[in-house]
């Protein structure tokens, strides 16, 4: 883990999607992080140590689910089929398909494997899964108000983690989908789905893949940035909305939270997904595990909060 030293940064964007409006000047207190998000190899320890099951891994409990046919309760998760020709990509469900036996063992379904991907990050996390190891490993997930002021490295304001062109001398900074999604990847960052963690240069943190690869959880209950009190005043360690104000009003009746995820990932594009930026942010339901939604850890003290094996890195 690396030393955030925390401060007051711009958080959110005027010049992208709506949830991210206004953009409003917030404060941090410090906190430690994960230097990488956590990796197929770091999340078998844990499994290895506690016997732990992941929500992909178990069938749909009815009790959650109202009406749910007993053949739709067996054990999944979202995984991206790439369309083989153009396609409307208004429909997400185009690329997006429920795989049976799709799971972190498992990213691209039953026949697939982790086995030579041990550097990768873990995936098809729900958000009870990232909060079950950051429990175990003696850690808590981030607020997106750390999480954003984390990324942005020091650089209030900026466009990217990395500054404000996005590919500076030529050099891809993240793992993204460059050509037309979400059927053709010209693959000029060398990766088709993720990379190993740290394959990217790091922020000024120290921070690797606060852009791109897959997205992270946050703690935070989702709220659109509008609906904050007083947002053009300084709001001092933020920790989003409140958890009934956090149901998509679309989908009510199954009345399923949802929370902040940020950082993008190796599936957005200019051409249909810009949230590969420290402002970028999405609404995830807390059930949902999908091949591109990860996480990392924070921490606000040394010693205790230190996985077994692990060191600390000193404070900048």
């Amino acid at each position: 883990m690396v030393w955030i030293p925390g401060g007051t940064f711009l958080m959110g964007s005027d010049k992208h999607y709506p949830e991210e409006a206004p953009a409003h000047r917030v404060t941090v207190s410090g906190f430690w992080m994960d230097v990488c998000t956590v990796t197929n190899r770091d999340f078998a320890r844990f499994v290895e140590e506690t016997g732990y099951v992941t929500m992909a891994e178990r069938p749909a409990n009815p009790d959650d689910y109202p009406g749910l046919q007993p053949d739709k309760r067996i054990p999944s998760s979202a995984v991206f089929i790439r369309p083989k020709q153009r396609i409307d990509p208004r429909d997400h469900y185009n690329w997006w398909v429920y795989v049976s036996g799709a799971n972190w063992r498992h990213p691209r379904g039953p026949a697939s494997s982790v086995k030579k991907f041990a550097a990768h990050p873990v995936v098809h996390m729900a958000y009870e899964d990232a909060e079950a190891y950051a429990k175990w490993a003696g850690k808590k997930l981030p607020t997106e108000a750390e999480w954003e002021f984390a990324a942005r490295g020091g650089l209030d304001g900026a466009e990217f983690v990395w500054g404000d062109k996005m590919t500076p001398d030529g050099e891809h900074m993240a793992n993204i989908w460059q050509g037309e999604f979400p059927y053709r990847n010209t693959l000029d960052d060398g990766f088709e789905y993720t990379a190993p963690v740290g394959s990217f240069p790091a922020n000024g943190y120290g921070l690797y893949d606060m852009a791109g690869n897959v997205w992270q959880w946050t703690t935070d209950w989702y709220q659109e940035h509008g609906k904050i009190d007083s947002p053009c005043c300084t709001i001092e360690n933020p920790r989003g909305a409140k958890r009934e104000d956090s149901l998509d009003p679309g989908q009510l009746q199954t009345r399923i939270p949802r929370k902040v995820m940020k950082g993008g990932s190796h599936l957005c594009a200019p051409n249909y997904c810009r949230r590969y930026r420290p402002a970028a942010r999405m609404a995830q339901p807390v059930d949902t595990s999908t091949s591109h939604l990860g996480f990392r850890c924070v921490a606000y003290s040394r010693g205790p909060m230190l996985p077994r094996g692990a060191k600390w890195e000193e404070t900048p």
